[in-house]
């Protein structure tokens, strides 16, 4: 598993507040893992309606917006990496 860096540590915590997932702590997301690929032994198995409370939180808490219609979404969400990438270059 890779290190998080501290902004994939705090978009981790971000997470895990805004889907109620109690039973993880933030270094147990690997940063590379898929997000929504149940079948991939270290993703979330997060689903539509996951994306969207995501989506919400991010746009509150870094003032990204995320929009549905995005062509690059699957891109951008893949992983906890590829999501914290793509706000960091936003808030560029």
């Amino acid at each position: 598993m890779s290190l998080q860096t501290l902004e994939e540590q705090e978009l981790a915590t971000l997470l895990i507040d805004a889907l109620d997932l109690e039973d993880l702590t933030p270094a147990d997301i690997n940063p590379e893992a898929p997000l929504f690929d149940a079948s991939h032994s270290e993703s979330l198995g997060l689903d539509s309606i996951d994306a969207l409370e995501i989506s919400l939180a991010i746009a509150k808490h870094y003032k990204v917006q995320l929009k549905a219609d995005d062509e690059n979404n699957k891109a951008i969400f893949h992983s906890l990496r590829s999501l914290s990438s793509y706000i960091n270059v936003q808030r560029a």
